[in-house]
């Protein structure tokens, strides 16, 4: 592997890559990525299974680590880091060097220990460069490497996609294509969408964008011609780009989680093996070490810090659902050191808020399917242009409606039919003047395209029940029977039934959902509108493979985590007609007043109850009464009715 990259290395610095040919490009692509694609995997070294079969469990899953750190070097090769991959090698080499001194009768191999305090001191010492780069380029445009390649290649030849450094599959050559086929109308409506997006919810939640300079852009590759565009956008608000690689190092990057712009994942199961390699060497010396290179970039940088806006997200979806296999060979965190992970992702989200504020900045995030969603796909990709650029003003007045029923209430019933055993009680934020204030969100599409939903932060004294559903795809990963309990709003028992034992189950929940916190809290309930993308989805069959940022409009929909107004509770917020929304807080975020390390937790996901599993959401009002808005996965409440619609055909 060393070898391999010093050879391209080469390569690229004495610019034969250039004059290389597509077919010639495409080759080196899937050479560099082919230890880890299908049935290879099973015999690299890459794979903590062979490895330990091969050294022993100790020395397998270290020599696996290292194997997955020197392949973190290919992006360095084509971004031409020498320092980098100086790192790399001497790492390699001083492994290498225990092995070659050993004696083959008496000590044949080195002890783990040895191995582990290199990879120890590797990780530590080169903390102030990986990882103190990396908190850098979050929000340096002069770091431009991805920004060169979009705005002056020559995005209708497929060569520029092989310059990033990233497996390139169908997918991304497809989108690519694809886009290229596109009306120059399209392409522009499409970044309109986008960056408009990003400009409204600083409006609507009045927030100033002019005091800003910088728009980090997350997106994966192929979308090029979509993001020059919005790239222009941007700068005539004043914003330079910053477009930074989803982290590939142990030191840099969290878990299996792409945070940035990527290619295709060449194994998603690679990624879930080595999402916790950490845990060979991580204690409690190395977390303060990290939060203190984090700390000291962000001081020496505060006044770039302050001009960050947040990021512009363009998701994908489409792919097939991923089941991940629970490996015994793979490293996972002991109960200490998921405490000292915890610790640092509350240290880490309070130093990134002492110098981004939370109430400063905002974000937005959209969708569209990738070729592997099936034969379908231009027809989907049209269907999802249409679901992003939905009438607002349609779904405002029609939601406002609902919120106008949820305001009376003390408490929403859901319930589940069929198989989905949901039975909960969501607890609603008490009115104190019903004319001024409102407790839902009437939220369209801004922040969170496509429209539509009306979501508050529940009460979670009362909020008691199960949540069911039973297939969903949360965070890259698919989750079958799905099962949470609620008491006083918070989380209490939870399963699924990917794995045979429960035990597995379990853990594939606390590490994945809960974040491996014992418990979340309810921070969010919502019911969304959008049944045209409902429609859609279950038109081209696509239902497991909508993004939950599509899906969450697709139904009611329940997140556990922190709240949506997390580090901006004091923020006052309106609807558009002018009432202020005021349940923004729970008893867990409040706690941000004595101590900031109780009032979040650092995550939110979206839980999706589809309108076929749904029995009825009933309000129960203060006086006894009840107000019916759905029942059958129909939307009942008069002023509502127009929802229904798409979904006429569904029945048909």
């Amino acid at each position: 592997r060393p070898r391999k990259l010093r050879k391209l290395s080469v390569k690229i610095e004495d610019g034969i890559w250039d004059s290389l040919n597509l077919e010639e490009k495409r080759s080196l692509n899937r050479i560099l990525y082919s230890d880890i694609i299908g049935e290879k995997y099973q015999t690299s070294y890459v794979n903590q299974d062979y490895a330990c079969e091969k050294f022993g469990q100790e020395m397998g899953q270290l020599l696996s680590l290292l194997y997955t750190e020197i392949r973190a070097g290919i992006p360095y090769v084509f971004e031409q880091r020498k320092d980098y991959l100086t790192i790399l090698y001497e790492l390699f080499l001083e492994v290498y060097t225990c092995f070659e001194g050993m004696s083959e009768e008496e000590n044949p191999v080195p002890k783990p220990e040895q191995i582990e305090e290199i990879l120890y001191w590797y990780a530590s010492d080169y903390c102030d460069v990986f990882y103190a780069d990396r908190i850098l380029e979050q929000m340096d445009p002069s770091a431009d490497f991805a920004v060169q390649i979009i705005e002056k290649a020559d995005l209708d030849k497929d060569d520029y996609l092989y310059e990033f450094g990233e497996y390139i599959s169908k997918n991304e050559l497809g989108t690519a294509h694809h886009l290229r086929n596109l009306p120059q109308e399209t392409l522009q409506k499409m970044a309109d969408v986008y960056t408009e997006g990003y400009r409204v919810g600083f409006i609507n939640t009045g927030k100033d964008l002019s005091k800003k300079s910088i728009v980090n852009i997350r997106y994966s590759l192929g979308f090029e011609k979509v993001i020059c565009l919005a790239i222009e956008n941007f700068r005539k608000m004043g914003l330079k780009p910053v477009i930074y690689r989803a982290a590939s190092s142990v030191i840099t990057k969290r878990e299996h989680h792409k945070i940035g712009y990527y290619g295709a994942i060449a194994n998603q199961q690679y990624e879930y093996d080595h999402r916790q390699d950490q845990a060979l060497f991580m204690d409690k010396r190395y977390v303060e070490r990290k939060l203190e290179v984090m700390k000291t970039v962000f001081e020496q940088n505060k006044e770039m810090a302050a001009g960050v806006a947040g990021p512009a997200v363009m998701e994908i979806f489409g792919e097939t659902p991923f089941s991940p296999e629970a490996k015994e060979t793979a490293p996972s965190y002991d109960e200490a050191q998921r405490e000292l992970d915890l610790l640092f992702s509350s240290k880490s989200g309070q130093i990134t808020n002492e110098y981004i504020k939370g109430e400063e900045r905002s974000f937005t995030i959209v969708a569209y399917p990738v070729p592997e969603i099936g034969a379908d796909y231009a027809k989907i990709f049209d269907e999802v242009i249409k679901i992003n650029t939905l009438d607002a003003k349609l779904y405002e007045k029609v939601q406002q409606t609902m919120i106008d029923a949820l305001d009376q209430g003390t408490c929403v019933h859901v319930k589940g039919k069929g198989e989905n055993q949901t039975d909960i009680t969501v607890q609603l934020y008490p009115l104190k003047d019903a004319q001024k204030e409102t407790i839902f969100e009437n939220c369209v599409a801004d922040v969170n395209i496509p429209v539509g939903e009306v979501f508050t932060s529940p009460v979670l004294e009362g909020t008691n029940g199960v949540l069911h559903v039973s297939k969903v795809y949360l965070n890259e990963l698919q989750y079958k029977d799905l099962e949470i309990t609620f008491s006083n709003g918070m989380v209490a028992d939870y399963r699924c039934s990917n794995f045979e034992r429960e035990l597995e189950n379990k853990e594939y929940i606390r590490d994945n959902v809960l974040y491996r916190h014992d418990t979340l809290a309810l921070g969010e309930f919502a019911i969304g509108t959008n049944t045209t993308a409902y429609q859609a989805a279950k038109k081209y069959g696509i239902e497991d493979k909508m993004p939950i940022l599509i899906a969450e409009k697709m139904g009611p929909h329940f997140a556990v985590g922190d709240t949506c107004y997390s580090w901006c509770e004091d923020i006052a917020v309106y609807n558009p007609n002018g009432k202020e929304i005021i349940a923004r807080d729970n008893s867990v975020s409040i706690q941000r007043k004595e101590d900031l390390g109780k009032a979040y937790y650092h995550c939110h996901t979206d839980i999706t109850i589809p309108y076929e599993e749904l029995g009825k959401i009933e309000v129960n009002k203060k006086d006894g009464g009840h107000i019916l808005l759905l029942e059958h996965g129909r939307f009942v409440l008069p002023g509502t009715e127009i929802l229904n619609e798409p979904l006429k055909n569904i029945d048909k």
